[in-house]
């Protein structure tokens, strides 16, 4: 039996060969500090995990959902309103999603046919090149260059590419450069997808993990925002519920309305206590929201600051669970130094390049170990390189 050709372009991805590499250095019996994977280690607040214990006491929990709870609706809307002061519909501008990465995987095949051009950042998280290639569609990477902030040049994408383009995605605070973005880009973004009739899609699933009393904003605040495009938010990061597998699209209720005759063929809905954890989440107090953010300052000061010290220079983020480092001196390849780190510290990072090929030259760093673990980290790489 044949495969289709479209499985040609697929790989097993960086972070399952990752971890089989960790598994080899753990038969060893070396203890692997991986900071690798961008899954939250901290558990939900204790009135989310009530929330979702008491709803799976309920037998009437166990049949099919659908499209969802008109509560989980009404408690996105209203968190949108309070934290980015934007008003959506919940009858038909927000669609429940099995985490957000069913969104991201699956809009395309809404938009694009065989052929069609889509704009993706490189480097840029994995799901969104696949979701087009899987549409049999065709990418076109816009580089994310340091002397740009880490934002796309929409001027420099060529005019014939623009015209052909029938998407473009986006995400700020940005996995993985941990860049980010102001309404002054929103609104140039709004522009151009209005000059060329392109839907965009912006990925804001880091917009609660902001440090400095820094606040990211929403894409959907930028003026015509909400005529040209989505926004895709996950409970994952923000409340640390990544396996619960819940979020939400929101905005263009066009776009709304095609993803979820999408997914009325492919699934049946989000499981009902899964739901009720999520209006749990989005309703409940958010000082654990605030408490997460915290935590994940101190170990990226932590990391930052400890890696200074050894001679390895890193700029600071401002937001996201990612430290986006430019390699260190003597290294010219960011899967050299990856291999390099995991064979003499134990500790495993992802080679920037596996983001795209701008991103070579850096290392992506996952925040996602407590503070005592992320100075073992340091500890053990200044031990083993030399970097002054």
């Amino acid at each position: 039996m044949n495969k289709a050709k479209r499985m040609d372009s697929l790989s097993s991805g960086i972070f399952n060969d990752m971890d089989e590499k960790k598994m080899v250095f753990e038969a060893k019996g070396i203890e692997v500090i991986n900071l690798g994977v961008g899954s939250p280690d901290l558990p939900p607040a204790p009135h989310i995990m009530e929330a979702l214990q008491t709803s799976v006491g309920n037998p009437m929990n166990y049949s099919y959902s659908l499209g969802g709870m008109p509560r989980l609706y009404e408690a996105a809307a209203g968190w949108y309103k309070r934290r980015f002061n934007v008003d959506l519909n919940p009858k038909n501008e927000i669609l429940a999603l099995m985490g957000s990465q069913d969104g991201l995987a699956h809009l395309a095949m809404a938009y694009i046919d065989p052929g069609d051009i889509a704009l993706i950042p490189d480097p840029g998280y994995p799901i969104y090149g696949f979701s087009i290639l899987m549409a049999q569609g065709e990418v076109y990477p816009m580089p994310l260059l340091a002397k740009n902030k880490f934002l796309p040049d929409l001027a420099a994408i060529p005019e014939d590419i623009a015209i052909k383009s029938k998407m473009i995605w986006l995400n700020y605070p940005n996995n993985p450069t941990a860049a980010t973005a102001d309404r002054e880009f929103f609104k140039s973004v709004v522009d151009f997808a209005c000059r060329y009739d392109i839907l965009v899609c912006h990925d804001v699933a880091y917009a609660e993990l902001a440090y400095d009393n820094y606040k990211p904003m929403s894409f959907l605040e930028a003026d015509g925002a909400k005529e040209v495009g989505v926004e895709f938010y996950s409970l994952s990061k923000t409340y640390n519920m990544a396996g619960c597998r819940i979020g939400f699209m929101a905005g263009n209720k066009e776009a709304i309305s095609n993803l979820s005759l999408i997914k009325s063929n492919i699934d049946y809905g989000v499981f009902f206590a899964v739901q009720e954890a999520g209006i749990a989440a989005l309703s409940g107090p958010q000082d654990c929201v605030r408490e997460t953010a915290r935590t994940y300052q101190r170990r990226r000061d932590v990391l930052v600051n400890g890696l200074a010290e050894i001679g390895w220079k890193i700029p600071k983020p401002s937001a996201s669970m990612f430290i986006w480092a430019p390699l260190p001196p003597g290294y010219a390849s960011s899967n050299e130094f990856v291999s390099d780190l995991l064979e003499k510290a134990g500790v495993i990072v992802i080679p920037g390049e596996a983001f795209g090929k701008q991103g070579e030259g850096y290392v992506r760093i996952a925040m996602v170990k407590d503070e005592t673990l992320l100075a073992e980290a340091v500890h053990r790489i200044g031990q083993n390189f030399s970097f002054k």
